[in-house]
């Protein structure tokens, strides 16, 4: 069995890893954060550590701000699906990892999402058709935001199917796991989950959470340094392909 001293050492591994990742390709720290750390700790307990370094870092992928007013305007109606489906998500279920399919419904949601980085169809969004589409979708990733703690499924393929360039896509994920995280922190707080050890209490659970902001920012400069020197496209490949072992091994 993990003690404490141990998963606390492990889960300053996975942030450094996860930030790495996030670093490299803009994206990853929740879904790989909470795929590893799912393998030693209850999903609850992963997902409050995981609000900081994810709020934190999905600010950062803001920047710049003159660009994101547009951007709110046009993925409004997605961010209020998202808050909808994680907040009733969690109501319905009980909180984040309650059901007994829950990780299960996490390595599945792996699955499905490293199949499609690695071989799913370039899609194209009419933009008279991305209000109501952003607005399912949003409420689709809350859902499983929800169930699992990852907020990645379907609200990635959804914007890469907006012909957005790469600055602004890589914002427009940053919005998205923002809006994401804040709505899993209020659901967390609301139902006393993942604050702590055993979700006894919220300043124990915030301070770590708070820490592990130490090795995701680290690992996510070094992402960005590392992001120059390898191909993007090369990098990705290897963490899909990750995720998606990862992904079977909690099916199993």
């Amino acid at each position: 069995m993990w003690d404490e001293g141990w998963m606390a050492a492990a889960a300053i591994v996975v942030f450094g890893l996860a930030g790495l990742v996030k670093g490299v390709v803009g994206l990853g720290l929740p879904t790989v954060s909470m795929a590893l750390l799912a393998i030693f700790m209850p999903p609850a307990q992963a997902a409050g550590l995981l609000l900081l370094p994810s709020l934190v870092t999905n600010l950062v992928q803001l920047r710049p701000v003159a660009g994101l007013l547009p951007l709110l305007k046009r993925l409004g109606w997605m961010q209020l699906g998202i808050v909808l489906g994680t907040l009733g998500g969690m109501a319905l279920w009980g909180g984040v990892g309650s059901l007994p399919a829950a990780r299960t419904a996490l390595g599945l949601a792996l699955v499905v999402y490293a199949l499609w980085g690695l071989c799913g169809p370039s899609l194209q969004v009419p933009l008279r058709h991305q209000a109501w589409l952003g607005a399912l979708c949003g409420l689709l990733t809350g859902g499983m935001t929800a169930l699992t703690g990852v907020f990645v499924v379907p609200a990635v393929a959804f914007l890469q199917s907006l012909g957005l360039a790469r600055p602004a896509l890589m914002q427009a994920m940053g919005l998205c796991f923002t809006t994401s995280t804040l709505a899993l922190g209020v659901g967390l707080l609301w139902l006393g989950q993942g604050l702590g050890p055993q979700g006894e209490g919220s300043a124990a659970g915030l301070l770590a959470s708070a820490l592990m902001l130490i090795p995701a920012l680290a690992g996510m400069h070094w992402g960005e340094l590392l992001s120059h020197k390898i191909s993007a496209i090369g990098f990705k490949k290897l963490l899909m392909l990750s995720l998606l072992g990862l992904g079977a091994y909690l099916c199993w």
